[in-house]
């Protein structure tokens, strides 16, 4: 089977890039008086300008011919309908049914999953009702102030971003905390000031092996029982977020408090699921529904919409446009929200778990670049860090702006100010500023004419650095899930046209099974396997000083 590479769509869009590269963003606009409004989309409440990019409405046929050369609709429809687009792991890929509020009948081997889907949201809304009522209490009677996830990756990142997010949704009554790395200090700072009588742990591992996780679980119970003093109360301070009831019910407890999800639910896509249980405590299960309701209007919108017109196709197209034929080898996101500090981070790993791969999905190695490094921070913080590299170094950096017209907290003139800075960075890093103007602005402030003419070097920037700009009304549940399945489906139509499955993550075995042998031989105190001469030398180190 040919790579994509190959095809002669990928050729056009060589040799268009060829002819783009050393053109200015600034003539595109004199040349289009309606470029900002001809790149602008709307979808699920987010306002979307794209006009920022190095691009004309020939790269956009050209890249849509690409995506129809891959057959990008029919992977689209094929995943809505349930079929097992997960090669290798010979599963379907379904996040969008656990959001799927339309109810619609969708079918995995014949049978429609709607129902369970419904029943554990039924589920859900009766422990979290509970909870939140104070008719939940703890083993001592007193109700329960405090939640503390216990989780990793997509069991961890994910709710920890939705509910830093939500913040302002949130009951001041009970506070949520995300205890995700098996360093003891993550566990130990976390419980420091909690009254284990009025704590609830939720453990979410699907099939409660995970080791970071059941370690952290288990010195989690030894904290419980050191202040209770009694095994019963394991059973009402955890809750599972599981498939394992065996295991679950050994760990002490119940598994009617043993919330399911299925093997078609990724754990990069999984917040939607019962892994979302510290979500719809932490904002109730209303609010919970809304954004569920915002990622089904993104999702009908991806489904159905035009790719000309279909606002996470054409961002997936874009970027694959930087990445493969302009050199791009990062992707930043930048959130003009402090709410969405833990975005960037989430999207780590939905995008590089997702596409880090280096074969196809028939297992042939690639020759052109899939996933990029995905990083950022908020505004205006990262603006006093590394947004000097994206001004004036040598790399393309892409970034996506992020920002709400309205503030949750709208304290003086604190919003304006942060977004004038959204607004001008954007404008900034397509405009940029010649040697001319950089001299002549320091000549006009009365600078002397030979140091001017130096420091104008250093105060020129090259511009024509591509970004996007994404705009709501104000960070909502609906808003933040419409946002958060965009992403989803960029990757997958990047990943779509790379060719590789998006939805395995094979890269992290090989690690965690090392780790089990060195595990083994730091407990013995002594190194027996067969390593390589560095990590023996710093095993026998390690293990010395340990001793000593």
């Amino acid at each position: 089977m040919s790579l994509v590479n190959e095809t002669t769509q990928w050729q056009a869009l060589q040799a268009h890039w060829d002819a783009m590269k050393d053109v200015r963003m600034q003539d595109l606009f004199a040349a289009d008086r309606r470029r900002a409004q001809s790149m602008t989309l709307e979808a699920a409440g987010l306002h979307l300008d794209y006009s920022k990019n190095l691009v004309t409405p020939e790269t956009l046929d050209k890249l849509i011919d690409l995506a129809k050369a891959v057959d990008l609709e029919g992977w689209i429809r094929r995943m809505f309908e349930g079929e097992p687009i997960n090669s290798t792991e010979r599963r379907a890929v379904l996040h969008i049914a656990l959001r799927n509020r339309s109810n619609r009948p969708i079918l995995v081997d014949g049978q429609d999953v709607m129902p369970e889907v419904n029943k554990v949201l039924a589920r859900m809304e009766s422990f979290v009702g509970r909870v939140r009522s104070g008719e939940w209490t703890g083993h001592t009677g007193e109700r329960i102030t405090d939640v503390v996830n216990i989780g990793i990756g997509g069991s961890n990142l994910g709710p920890k971003m939705i509910c830093a997010a939500l913040a302002p949704y949130q009951s001041e009554s009970l506070r949520v905390h995300f205890v995700s790395n098996v360093d003891g200090t993550h566990l130990v700072e976390t419980v420091r000031h909690l009254d284990p009588a009025r704590t609830l742990f939720i453990v979410a591992s699907k099939t409660f092996t995970t080791q970071e996780t059941m370690t952290n679980a288990a010195s989690a119970r030894e904290w419980l029982l050191a202040a209770l003093g009694d095994s019963a109360a394991v059973a009402r301070h955890f809750v599972a977020v599981s498939t394992n009831a065996e295991k679950v019910a050994a760990f002490g407890i119940d598994t009617a408090n043993m919330f399911g999800f299925w093997d078609w639910v990724g754990g990069r896509y999984s917040l939607w699921s019962a892994i979302g249980l510290p979500i719809a405590l932490a904002v109730g299960l209303d609010r919970f529904l809304e954004l569920l309701e915002g990622a089904h209007a993104m999702d009908e919108h991806f489904r159905t919409a035009d790719l000309h017109e279909n606002m996470p196709a054409l961002m997936g197209l874009i970027g694959l446009w930087y990445a493969n034929f302009a050199g791009a080898r990062t992707h930043a996101v930048l959130p003009y929200d402090q709410s969405l500090r833990f975005l960037p981070a989430y999207l780590q790993q939905g995008d590089m778990e997702s596409n880090g791969k280096g074969v196809t999905r028939e297992g042939v190695a690639v020759d052109y670049s899939t996933g990029p490094v995905v990083w950022g921070e908020p505004g205006t913080d990262g603006q006093h860090a590394f947004y000097q590299l994206i001004h004036q170094g040598t790399q393309m950096i892409p970034a996506d702006f992020i920002g709400a017209i309205h503030s949750h907290n709208e304290l003086g003139d604190h919003h304006p100010k942060f977004m004038a800075n959204f607004f001008a960075q954007t404008e900034a890093l397509m405009r940029g500023r010649t040697y001319d103007e950089a001299l002549a602005e320091m000549l006009d402030a009365g600078m002397e004419e030979e140091r001017a003419r130096f420091l104008a070097h250093h105060r020129t920037f090259p511009g024509n650095r591509p970004t996007n700009s994404i705009l709501m009304d104000r960070l909502t549940p609906h808003t933040l899930g419409a946002l958060v399945a965009f992403y989803e489906h960029r990757i997958f139509t990047q990943g779509i046209v790379w060719g590789i499955n998006s939805f395995d993550q094979w890269g992290v075995e090989l690690g965690k099974k090392l780790a089990n042998v060195i595990l083994d031989e730091i407990r013995a105190g002594k190194v027996t396997g067969d390593h390589d001469a560095s990590t023996r030398a710093l095993l026998d180190h390690f293990i010395r000083r340990r001793k000593g």
